[in-house]
């Protein structure tokens, strides 16, 4: 098929680029002229595992190409994705400025028979009104597709390859028949394209994501409660996961949840529910307990060495709000940094990825180590935040020397052995589990 995506962010152009390895003709569009050079130059505006490769391989074969003419790639292609970004207004609803605006580009420019992909992520009745917006322009038959994305950041490429399913809202058969096609490469192991109207597949997205941050806000009250109870949130966790209702996945104790996708996605839901008379309780909850955790690792740093952090230096290992990204959108590290540097602490960090981004947060606020024991050198405190794999089996030795005597560690994601920790000469903090 002939596909255009409108939108070169991290959805849009994660999904072109997988359409077009599944042997597509694939533009993508975007109004940025820096990005749209950028990847013509063969670079990435973002980072994801293996997305670079993907990337040259298909626009290499002529299956993948960019532009900034949005109307000429329109009238070119039989489908079109809307994958513009739908950040949160002032309110916690999702603007929807950037999908409307294509939508009523779409319908003028549209030269023969449509399928327009809604893949951004919408509030429920988004469709509605992007079909509305089409067919003021167009002159040809077309239906409007609500499709959700699935896709963790630092696993996209093989989400969207291997999805574990794929929702499609639409009206009409003949673009079930279309989607069906596009899509069938995808669900050969069983995995199912689960069918259904336009704002139940809406409204799925939403569920999905607040039910996530649902576990993981819950899991992480019960560690703080687990502090007070002389309990160990690591067994309860395994004791409670293991049992096949509740399950083992988004159920790990940590900072708390942040990135692009749970954040704005519990506001906007909260929000459509609150417009509706309906307000969500549970989310309020979720949302409230979320905003206490991101603070929960600078509470613990300040209970050790004091209200006044004047003349402690802390070194933090991560800043992206997740392993594999580079993506500091709502990052519980920029929480924790800044209750420190308001307390007067001197802090050195260190990311794999995500410096250049934190940068643009932090400017020179901090000291931007370029190894992990450089962001920690002279340092009484280490924070773990991010747990990237790297961080995982350092040398404890060589860590100890780079740090002040007496070093001591803050593991915000449960990655290290309490005992091993203590046998190496570290005082221990981590979340919810007992001393050792």
């Amino acid at each position: 098929m002939n596909i255009s995506v409108v939108g070169t962010g991290y959805v849009g152009l994660v999904a072109g680029t997988c359409l077009a390895d599944l042997g597509h003709h694939v533009i993508c569009c975007d109004r940025d002229p820096a990005k749209i050079d950028l990847l013509e130059d063969g670079g990435i505006p973002i980072y994801e595992p293996g997305l670079d490769h993907l990337v040259s391989r298909n626009v290499r074969e002529n299956r993948l190409s960019f532009t900034l003419d949005t109307v000429s790639a329109v009238g070119r292609t039989d489908v079109v994705y809307i994958a513009v970004g739908t950040p949160p207004a002032a309110d916690g609803s999702a603007d929807l400025s950037g999908v409307f605006a294509v939508a009523s580009l779409i319908g003028q420019a549209m030269s023969r028979p449509t399928t327009v992909v809604i893949k951004s992520t919408v509030p429920v009745g988004t469709a509605d009104r992007v079909r509305e917006l089409v067919g003021a322009g167009a002159q040809h038959p077309f239906d409007v597709v609500s499709n959700p994305e699935f896709l963790k950041e630092g696993n996209a490429i093989e989400d969207f390859l291997k999805p574990d399913r794929i929702v499609v809202g639409c009206k009409e058969d003949r673009t079930r028949e279309v989607m069906g096609e596009l899509y069938e490469p995808l669900v050969r192991s069983g995995n199912p394209i689960i069918f259904m109207d336009n704002r139940s597949a809406e409204l799925t997205k939403y569920t999905a994501n607040a039910f996530l941050a649902t576990r993981i806000s819950f899991i992480n009250e019960i560690a703080l409660l687990c502090e007070r109870l002389g309990a160990d949130v690591d067994a309860v966790r395994r004791g409670a996961g293991s049992d096949s209702r509740i399950g083992m996945r988004f159920f790990f104790p940590g900072v708390g949840y942040g990135g692009s996708c749970f954040p704005k996605d519990v506001k906007a839901l909260m929000s459509t529910a609150q417009d509706h008379g309906f307000p969500l309780s549970i989310l309020e909850a979720v949302e409230d307990v979320n905003a206490r955790q991101k603070a929960v690792l600078a509470g613990k740093v300040v209970r050790r060495f004091g209200d006044d952090l004047s003349g402690v230096t802390v070194g933090v290992w991560g800043l992206s709000f997740k392993p594999e990204t580079d993506d500091m959108r709502e990052a519980p590290a920029l929480v924790t940094i800044e209750d420190l540097l308001r307390r007067g602490a001197r802090v050195q960090v260190y990311d794999p990825e995500a410096m250049a981004e934190a940068r643009h947060e932090l400017g020179e606020r901090v000291t931007w180590g370029t190894t992990p024991l450089e962001a920690i050198t002279g340092a009484h405190a280490l924070l773990l935040v991010t747990e990237w794999n790297e961080f995982r089996k350092p040398d404890w030795a060589q860590v100890a020397k780079a740090m002040s005597p007496d070093p001591v560690v803050f593991d915000g994601r449960n990655i290290w052995s309490p005992s091993r920790m203590r046998s190496a000469g570290f005082e221990y903090h981590c979340i919810g589990r007992p001393r050792a």
